[in-house]
């Protein structure tokens, strides 16, 4: 990650962080060129792509919501002959 400084447009060092949550992390930066220090913050935004892990719990949490005939038919749309 690069950062640049507001005052000059020289490149910025993260010299330190500091984490406020999982979500939220404050960066102090200092410029390498006119010595600058700034403290920026990185935030999350949104999930482009889940994780498989997370797909995939998502999945066993809606199979196992649905009724035995709703998992039935499903499991037969799929191929699957014995859904047990």
């Amino acid at each position: 990650m690069r950062v640049y400084c507001k005052e000059c447009g020289g490149k910025g060092r993260i010299s330190s962080r500091n984490d406020i949550s999982n979500e939220f992390v404050s960066l102090y930066c200092d410029c390498l060129d006119c010595g600058h220090r700034w403290v920026s913050h990185l935030t999350f935004s949104h999930t482009l792509r889940p994780s498989e892990q997370m797909m995939d719990r998502f999945v066993f949490d809606r199979l196992v919501g649905m009724s035995k005939s709703k998992r039935d038919e499903l499991f037969q749309q799929l191929g699957f002959n014995d859904a047990r």
